[in-house]
């Protein structure tokens, strides 16, 4: 008996040193793409699911996700990630659309979600029967922060929770509580504007956010009135300003302001022209800022696209490093930023990734993603044929270095301070971010009937002291571009009129783009486009709780393709052969590549939108336009929430939903040489398909079956900067017959490098041809330059290094038939 309990004992000794080491594994151990662990990938029920917080706490990393709609619980999960790389599901999870996060160091408690998280890792839970809602931010308590803290919801429903014994007393009832029959599911009563982002507290009041409204109309718009920023003193409501805000925070971050009475609290948001950053002094109110936009995938009035922008300390202990995200960019924030002080924001990269929080963990910065959602919610569109979405919506987290934010895709951005508003005598326009950028411009148009003076003042020190930079004259309906050079320095810009005008000006900066033209070795094993031989596939993530990525796959051989069998990838990352005829003939019926959705001709590609406005785009290689044609590559798929990869003639573009204005907003990323034949996402990452293994033999981003008739490339979507920097070639005339006076289509020259224009004409006489440039994609079209072309000869133009528009289009004064060639290098 003696024996059998030793042995017993021993037995249970070894179980529980093998789960021990199982649990401490080293992330070495751990497979993983690109900095995403596909074993840490998280899936719910719904119909979308986002990172809604990651925290470092209690010896480990806590995350939650959130679905889409859900004020009373969902299937979303609590959790709770060691620092070996294991995954613990909290079972008692309760779900909900929560983004909320805050360490409260009184009571020593990390509150995620509705969960409070005590030093040990104990967890208890907040019902959604006491406290209903969409959770989206804590704050301190205004009167009692020892022992009490503020719950906001998405729909302006807000709580104080004692920290102890977790009691609720509802402030403000939740909009969901009592949805009236016809209501749209964001509209709550008490504050303008909809779909609420940020809570935090300090000088006596607490701060909100709605980065939306909840109407028809914002759903299909961008540039409707939308959002507010409101404050609450503990008695009554106060709105601050009537535009859509998200983050709100300060030097303190998630534990709450050090010094509640004097440290400032920040605010971001955007309108249609710019975005926006508040900072609220303790004794002299809010100041606002205008940054550019790197990116439009944000836009919407609605507010659905951004998930959570943050602005969070990512430094070490003694050495804070605040790191802000905010429409596509990576952007260096000052700690010590107030009105008195507000030098030092600074661009660093753009990113492709729908982030919905970070934090810095094991010396490495964790981005918690909103990757594949199975609902597309408005972002349809014709190119996109009546493809599918995911059949199970899943994200991950993403582990880079911290230097990585340097090294993604070009700083490039624009904004405006005056869009088509009539501007007062002397009326200043906001500040303007002016620093961080080697080249710098200015586009402005007088749309008014008088002549006038804009002068351009700067805030050399980011102190509110300010000085003349430059005035310029610009007479009735009169528009040009002014290059700042290197010697006019300062944080910040401002513009007035002397006379009362209708104006557009926007500032457009534009960053180095250190790519060259040759893609990184992570793409060795993807066909050329000219290949003759390659593995392709269309790619489907599964539902039904089957977490595995579905892949029809495909060969071609000597221009054809004929089918090889169906596979499915699981986290193993590895390629298996499966008989399963129901899923092949789903894949093969609703994951079809449309075909003749864009319009391929001599010197570009015609794009048609769903609002019937005419685009046109360069050329890439000529074999991409019979490929295009015969539908054998995908042209447009969603891979990141709410926003769509449009893989075009060689170049990979980011365009924003119809929502958020599309195409007029699309951005190019990197083109290449590459026939890629489908294109989704699963468990965070990116994966491609357009194979020739035996090329990728050693390359751990291409996986092979076992039989070798399968194959994909798997990274994630900002890898895409790594294929090098955007080039084209065409225009939107190529021996075309034109009318005088009517302008070409738009034809995109924003965000590349080398640009080259050479125009020419068959007439026997001479021909005018005017140049305009539309800088944000609005149809703010400004004169560029006026050219009068000899016949027989051709007029070539450098554009310079630091010119930056998004669209170009021509007009002649004469019937004839035009060239306009742009190459793009």
């Amino acid at each position: 008996m003696k024996n059998s309990c030793y042995l017993f004992l021993v037995s249970l000794l070894l179980l529980l040193l093998s789960c021990k080491t199982s649990k401490e594994m080293t992330s070495v151990d751990k497979l993983s793409i690109s900095g995403v662990y596909p074993h840490l990938a998280y899936y719910n029920n719904e119909g979308e699911c986002g990172t809604g917080a990651v925290v470092p706490w209690a010896g480990s990393l806590w995350v939650i996700t959130y679905g889409p709609h859900l004020p009373f619980g969902s299937s979303d999960k609590l959790y709770q990630v060691t620092p070996g790389l294991q995954q613990i599901v909290w079972d008692k999870s309760i779900g909900g659309t929560p983004a909320n996060r805050m360490i409260h160091k009184e009571s020593n408690q990390l509150f995620i979600g509705p969960y409070a998280i005590d030093a040990e890792g104990e967890v208890r839970i907040i019902s959604y029967k006491m406290m209903p809602g969409r959770h989206t931010g804590n704050a301190r308590h205004l009167t009692d922060p020892t022992h009490k803290i503020y719950y906001g919801t998405m729909e302006e429903g807000f709580y104080e929770v004692d920290v102890n014994s977790l009691e609720v007393k509802e402030l403000f009832r939740d909009g969901n509580v009592n949805r009236k029959p016809g209501e749209m599911d964001q509209e709550a009563a008490l504050l303008p504007g909809a779909h609420g982002k940020g809570l935090y507290s300090g000088q006596g009041v607490m701060v909100y956010s709605n980065n939306g409204e909840a109407t028809e109309q914002a759903k299909h718009k961008f540039d409707v009135q939308a959002g507010s920023l409101s404050e609450w003193d503990g008695k009554e409501w106060k709105l601050v300003r009537r535009n859509q805000f998200v983050e709100v925070t300060g030097p303190g971050g998630i534990y709450g302001n050090p010094h509640p009475e004097t440290d400032p609290i920040w605010a971001t948001g955007w309108d249609h022209k710019s975005l926006l950053l508040g900072v609220r002094d303790a004794v002299r109110g809010w100041y606002f800022y205008r940054l550019p936009k790197a990116s439009h995938s944000y836009d919407g009035a609605h507010g659905w696209n951004t998930e959570w922008p943050r602005i969070r300390d990512i430094g070490t202990e003694g050495e804070p490093d605040y790191l802000m995200t905010m429409h596509g960019m990576f952007w260096s924030f000052p700690g010590t930023f107030t009105a008195a002080n507000s030098a030092g924001v600074r661009p660093r990269s753009a990113y492709l990734k729908v982030i919905g929080d970070f934090t810095r963990w094991e010396d490495q910065l964790v981005f918690g993603c909103d990757d594949s959602a199975q609902k597309e919610f408005l972002n349809k569109r014709k190119a996109k044929g009546n493809i599918e979405g995911p059949g199970q919506s899943n994200s991950n987290l993403w582990f880079t270095p911290v230097s990585m934010l340097d090294q993604l895709g070009p700083a490039t951005a624009v904004g405006a301070v005056w869009a088509r508003e009539t501007v007062g005598a002397n009326e200043y326009s906001e500040p303007f971010l002016f620093a961080g950028w080697p080249y710098r411009s200015s586009w402005i148009k007088n749309e008014g009937t008088t002549p006038i003076i804009v002068t351009y003042e700067v805030d050399k020190a980011g102190n509110d002291q300010w000085s003349t930079l430059r005035s310029i004259e610009l007479t009735a309906g009169e528009s040009t571009s002014i290059d700042f050079n290197p010697s006019e320095t300062g944080e910040w810009v401002r513009a007035k009129p002397d006379k009362q005008s209708t104006l557009t000006l926007t500032f457009a900066y534009r960053s180095n783009d250190t790519r060259n033209t040759s893609p990184d070795a992570i793409f060795k094993g993807l066909a050329d486009v000219r290949s003759s031989s390659n593995k392709g596939g269309l790619l489907y993530g599964l539902g039904d709780n089957r977490r595995a990525l579905g892949i029809l796959a495909n060969v071609t051989s000597g221009g054809k393709t004929t089918e090889t069998g169906y596979y499915e990838m699981r986290e193993e990352l590895k390629l298996e052969r499966k008989e399963d005829v129901a899923t092949a003939d789903f894949i093969r019926e609703r994951f079809v590549i449309p075909q003749q959705v864009v319009e391929i001709g001599n010197g570009s590609v015609l794009v048609v939108d769903d609002k019937n406005r005419r685009w046109r785009l360069p050329l890439g290689d000529d074999a991409y336009s019979t490929l295009t044609n015969k539908g054998e590559l995908r042209i447009c798929r969603e891979v990141a929430t709410e926003r769509d990869l449009f893989n075009c003639h060689g170049t990979f573009y980011e365009l924003p939903a119809e929502n958020a204005d599309g195409y007029a907003k699309i951005r190019p990323v990197a083109t290449h040489r590459y026939r890629i034949n489908d294109y989704a996402s699963y468990r965070g990452m990116l994966i491609l398909t357009g194979i020739v293994p035996e090329k990728g033999k050693k390359n751990p981003h291409i996986i092979v079956s076992e039989d070798g008739k399968a194959a994909v490339w798997a990274g994630v979507i900002d890898d895409l900067w790594k294929l090098g920097k955007p080039t084209g070639k065409g225009g939107p005339w190529v021996e075309t017959d034109v009318k005088a006076n009517i302008p070409s289509d738009p034809y995109l020259i924003g965000f590349y490098d080398q640009r080259e224009l050479t125009l020419s004409h068959t007439s026997k006489d001479a021909v005018t041809i005017s140049v305009e440039v539309d800088p944000t994609g609005n149809g703010d079209w400004m004169e560029y330059a006026v050219y009068t072309v000899q016949p027989g000869q051709k007029q070539r133009h450098q554009f310079p290094v630091s010119f930056q528009a998004r669209w170009i289009r021509f007009t002649s004064d004469a019937d004839t038939n035009v060239t306009t060639w742009l190459e793009y290098k």
